[in-house]
């Protein structure tokens, strides 16, 4: 196979653009960085030349959310929003939180013991896909360049060590990894700074944290997996901006998880069920503890009788504020999820991406006015530090800690810290709940834990993981490289599948992974991983959850994945 060095030998040089600022990802994050960018500059009367590179083949296809959205940044960012046709359409206009128990039992928290967190008064339910894509086009009218379909593969380096850009992956290898005939050489990107915004656990950002030892110091992040789908239900059972989250069942004491449920307009339902990548037990499947949670009578009388229409699963950080890495190093900075900003107790994280986006594109555009290039931003991580979003995240920082202790002693000491402390005049507890378990090292031996035995899917009302992909519109090219990679290929059997019973094909929501009998080799029943590349959603779980870290991401070509529409 030929390396990246020997073929930039024999078809390079790659070509070359160069930019103020490069911004790698086209979600909320990226595009608010890249538009208040803009307009900084149009204040100014500065020339500023920025370009968003988006591995999707359009903004807002990789785009998956719950989402109940909170509009304070969006609207600092626009001031004219509405009038500019954003789509938040449907106002918030109730909240519910439940506590399921096993045979439909459900117990719904009063109004007066509801936690702040859960308080959406104000915010809108949006399928955040059709917010980026709006967000795209606004960035486009102010000369943003949005590069759909150009995958970030590689972060260029100078002889100093800075950062000083990106190079797109190639087009056109061959599974073998050698150039087919419409092999097309990847392009560098150079920027005087380059942000990246690529969601949980992307990979180049895995790559800056690892290299400048950003999270030196830092409690380890934390991930959780979330798998939704869009239904489109009966007009009569459509209740427009109602907003439901539930815990308990379907999950144990010792597994971090809920569900949650939004109504839309137009007869849409989003819902999705969320569990936390430390559980224990390597028998459990995210995918079908959604699909049995789905059963529940509190569940099922939203979406019976309706229509499934799309379906996808995403991992998202849910570490805190004391699992943020250090945002800058020189030339670049983390933005959103790629840092981590994400409230897990409020389960919303597109407000945060936006405004991450807007105090770092301050501090850069700072910077480039006094003729700075390639150094730290540290601007940014002091107006973090400043800023409202700090100040909630701090607010809200113990949630996850709180419920790994057990769903009673969960209850009562986040009820303290969100319903008694601020009746007694005290916004942020004075105490911190510590974490220092990687999710991967949380995994038991399977001889250790309960098997779990997952009802067949009746096609109605529960479904089977192909199925469900199929809605998603995942489409990679047949003919390219793995974009999953096994550091040791002989590690999936000889101790995932002997010590965890094969936790990668429950724990990955597309079916990417089956151990599947190995007739080549010389013992009877011996078997092998398959990895069905083309089935990924680029939900990054594999990535985080593989007990032996063997897998890695890398970015499959441009324009490949899920193909969301409104997710």
């Amino acid at each position: 196979m030929r390396t990246p060095e020997t073929l930039l030998e024999q078809h390079g040089p790659r070509e070359a653009m160069d930019y103020d600022v490069v911004i790698v990802g086209g979600g909320p994050a990226g595009l608010a960085a890249a538009i208040r960018l803009k307009q900084r500059a149009a204040e100014s009367g500065a020339e500023l030349s920025v370009v968003v590179l988006e591995k999707a083949a359009e903004p807002g296809a990789h785009t998956l959310s719950g989402a109940v959205m909170d509009p304070g940044p969006l609207t600092e960012l626009f001031p004219d929003w509405k009038e500019r046709g954003a789509p938040l359409h449907q106002p918030v206009t109730a909240d519910q939180v439940l506590f399921l128990a096993e045979g439909d039992g459900t117990a719904a928290t009063p109004a007066w013991a509801m936690p702040r967190c859960f308080d959406n008064h104000g915010n809108f339910v949006v399928r955040l896909g059709h917010l980026v894509k709006w967000l795209a086009e606004q960035a486009e009218g102010l000369g943003v360049e949005v590069f759909p379909g150009f995958a970030a593969a590689d972060v260029l380096y100078d002889d100093q060590g800075r950062v000083t850009g990106v190079a797109t992956g190639h087009m056109g290898l061959g599974k073998d990894g050698q150039p087919g005939p419409d092999f097309q050489l990847g392009m560098e990107l150079r920027g005087k700074y380059t942000l990246f915004a690529e969601g949980a656990r992307g990979h180049l950002g895995k790559e800056l944290i690892a290299r400048y030892r950003l999270d030196e110091g830092r409690e380890p992040q934390s991930f959780a997996i979330g798998i939704k789908e869009l239904w489109e239900v009966p007009a009569a059972q459509a209740r427009p901006g109602l907003v439901v989250h539930t815990a308990g069942w379907p999950m144990d004491d010792q597994t971090f998880g809920g569900g949650f449920l939004y109504h839309l307009d137009g007869n849409l339902v989003t819902l999705g069920f969320v569990i936390g990548l430390d559980y224990q037990n390597p028998w459990l499947s995210p995918f079908d503890e959604m699909q049995r949670w789905k059963t529940h009578h509190a569940v099922r009388q939203h979406i019976q009788g309706g229509k499934r229409l799309s379906y996808g699963a995403r991992a998202i950080n849910n570490g805190g504020l004391h699992s943020l890495p250090k945002l800058v190093f020189p030339g670049g900075a983390l933005l959103g999820c790629d840092a981590g900003f994400l409230n897990a107790a409020r389960i919303k994280g597109s407000h945060a991406a936006i405004q991450s986006g807007m105090l770092c594109a301050d501090a850069l555009v700072d910077a480039l006015a006094a003729g700075r290039a390639h150094d730290e931003l540290s601007a940014y991580p002091e107006a973090f530090a400043a800023s409202t979003l700090h100040a909630e995240l701090k607010r809200d920082n113990n949630f996850k800690q709180w419920f790994k202790k057990g769903p009673l002693i969960g209850k009562i000491g986040f009820g303290i810290e969100q319903v008694l402390l601020p009746r007694l005049g005290i916004d942020t507890p004075p105490w911190t709940l510590p974490r220092t378990t990687r999710d991967h090292e949380a995994l038991k031996p399977a001889a250790q834990c309960r098997r779990i035995d997952y009802p067949k899917p009746d096609g109605v009302l529960t479904f089977d993981k192909l199925s469900s992909v199929f809605l998603s519109g995942t489409n990679h090219s047949e003919h390219q490289p793995a974009h999953l990679l096994l550091t040791d290929p002989s590690v999936p059997v000889r101790v995932n599948l002997a010590t965890y019973a094969g936790p990668e094909a429950r724990y990955c929501p597309a079916g990417v992974y089956e151990f599947v009998p190995d007739t080549a080799a010389p013992t009877p029943g011996a078997q092998r991983l398959q990895i069905n590349a083309q089935n990924c959603v680029h939900c990054k779980t594999c990535d985080i959850k593989d007990p032996s870290q063997n897998i890695t991401w890398v970015s499959p070509e441009g324009g490949g994945g899920p193909t969301y529409s409104g997710m």
